[in-house]
Formats: structure tokens, sequence, C-alpha cells
């Protein structure tokens, strides 16, 4: 799969994106709530502008073609609440397919690009992203794929 992040670059003015404000017009909460200036925003819109979100360098941003805006991220920009194995991978389950808090269904995740720390479990996700498993997914995730013999 190409990198999205790279892709962009070939749609875009040739001067680049321009960054539209130096404000942070959006947040994203820990528990995965997106906000608008403030102001809740709904979950089909956060899932609309989740698919042009970007980390880079550390920070995070929408991205059109044309432009760009700063987005500040209290944790995690995406919070995992489910998985299920890859149907292409069968029953082996080395691949999964994440669904996140507003919605959206991630790209195929291979188990072993998943990390297992003391604080949580976070699978790389698409343009720079990383998504952080919720408590119950988080149980779940040890459950069927860590072994403690």
């Amino acid at each position: 799969m190409e990198d999205e992040t790279e892709t962009l670059s070939s749609y875009t003015r040739p001067e680049g994106v321009v960054l539209c404000s130096d404000d942070t017009l959006f947040h994203i909460q820990a528990n995965g709530d997106w906000l608008y200036l403030s102001s809740p925003l709904p979950a089909k819109f956060a899932a609309l502008f989740s698919s042009i979100l970007h980390c880079i360098e550390g920070e995070y941003f929408l991205i059109t073609p044309v432009e760009k805006v700063k987005v500040s991220v209290e944790a995690y920009p995406l919070l995992l609440v489910d998985y299920h194995a890859d149907p292409i991978d069968g029953y082996k389950k080395n691949k999964l397919i994440f669904t996140s808090s507003i919605g959206t269904q991630m790209p195929v995740i291979d188990v072993a690009d998943i990390t297992v720390t003391d604080d949580g479990i976070y699978a790389p996700v698409v343009r720079g992203l990383v998504g952080q498993l919720n408590r119950a997914c988080y149980y779940r995730y040890i459950n069927e794929y860590l072994s403690f013999d």
C-alpha cells in the first residue's frame, strides 16, 4: 500500500500545502471525542475529518490538497474499540482490522507491528497515526494474543 502522505504531495499546489491558520481549530480528547472550536463534533463529521488526519513530525494536521489545519491531540488521535481478523489472513489471525471510537475501520495491521507497553497497547494505522486500544479491546487483545507461560 502506498503511503498516503506521499501521495498527497502529488495532488497539492506546486508551492505545497498552506497552513490555514496558526490557531488550533480541532482537538481530539483522550476518550476519542473530537471538538471543533471547543464544541463537540458529531461522529459522522469526526469520521470524515479523520480520513484526512496526518501526523507529521509529531504534529497533527487535517490536510487537503490546498490547505492544512492544526489539530491538538490529548493522548492518541484514534481510540481503537474493536478488531477482527483479516478474512484474507484466515485462521492465522496475524493481521487485524481495527474499528475506532468514531466508527472508522483501519487498514489491515500486522500483529507484529502492534506495541504492548505497561501503559497500553498501540497500533500504527495510517498517515503516521497511532491508535490506542480502549480498555475492553486491550483486555481482549491480551487474552487472545499474549502468552504468560
